[in-house]
């Protein structure tokens, strides 16, 4: 009897995203990236680390246009399928899952949901100067992606924290603040955890084909190769980034992205 690929994609992503959370509990390899105090230094571990380096070639050409790479992945497999598998229902899987992650990453009738997750359960919105030091602003700041300097914004900076002596000339140079604090839902793991299982169902219907051009056994391989690059994203998430249960509510939702689809 045959294993559905669907099920052993939903096995292994759970198995190494376990896996290395645990692994980052035991070792205390990862970052509290909801934490305003280290957030914006670098990870502790980054030195002896590559992907403790978020300017690793991973996180930088792959995982920052995840959904990118994974829209032209199953355009490709789509495009190169035999007639009969060149379905509208296929395509409007596609647009059904663009559509959670524009939800959730980018907009919905204003802030992105993660966004609003994390001002709901308590998140600041904060902005770090170039000398380290941190401070609250308005909401509002955060959710429009709005920098702030002296220059453009002097009344944020008008109290105790304008005459401290951890001031710098630096500090006067615009600054974008960032919401921390709060539960900071690990949307890497959300969108790697969405995609991959979203590709192995698209390759789960070419593998039903008898027969496969060069063209799409390329688009396969692609798609496989794509697959297990998401894999070893969430892997390296898991170790480095984010606190467990906000790796737990990522993959939950990711999982859940997915199945929306099992809907269509």
């Amino acid at each position: 009897m045959s294993v559905d690929v669907r099920y052993a994609a939903f096995g292994g992503l759970t198995a190494i995203l376990l896996f290395g959370t645990l692994y980052s509990v035991a070792y205390d390899t990862y970052l509290d990236t909801s934490n305003p105090v280290l957030t914006h230094l670098p990870h502790h571990l980054h030195a002896t680390h590559y992907f403790a380096n978020k300017g690793n070639i991973l996180n930088s050409y792959f995982v920052k246009r995840a959904w990118g790479w994974t829209s032209a992945a199953f355009l490709t497999l789509w495009l190169t399928s035999p007639p009969h598998k060149r379905t509208v229902h296929r395509v409007v899987k596609w647009g059904v899952e663009t559509a959670v992650w524009l939800v959730f990453t980018s907009w919905f009738f204003g802030p992105a949901l993660l966004e609003r997750l994390t001002v709901a359960s308590g998140g600041e919105c904060t902005a770090t100067l170039q000398s380290g030091a941190v401070f609250s602003v308005p909401y509002e700041y955060c959710l429009t992606r709005t920098a702030i300097s002296q220059e453009t914004h002097p009344f944020l900076f008008i109290g105790s924290f304008a005459e401290s002596s951890l001031w710098t000339p630096d500090d006067r140079l615009p600054v974008l603040p960032h919401l921390r604090k709060g539960h900071d839902v690990s949307g890497h793991v959300f969108l790697l955890t969405m995609s991959a299982l979203f590709l192995v169902d698209q390759i789960r219907v070419s593998m039903c084909a008898r027969t496969w051009s060069l063209a799409h056994a390329s688009a396969v391989a692609f798609n496989i190769v794509l697959v297990a690059i998401w894999l070893v994203a969430i892997f390296t998430t898991s170790v480095y980034f984010h606190s467990p249960f906000e790796k737990f509510t990522g993959y939950l939702l990711g999982v859940a992205g997915y199945m929306v689809t099992l809907l269509c």
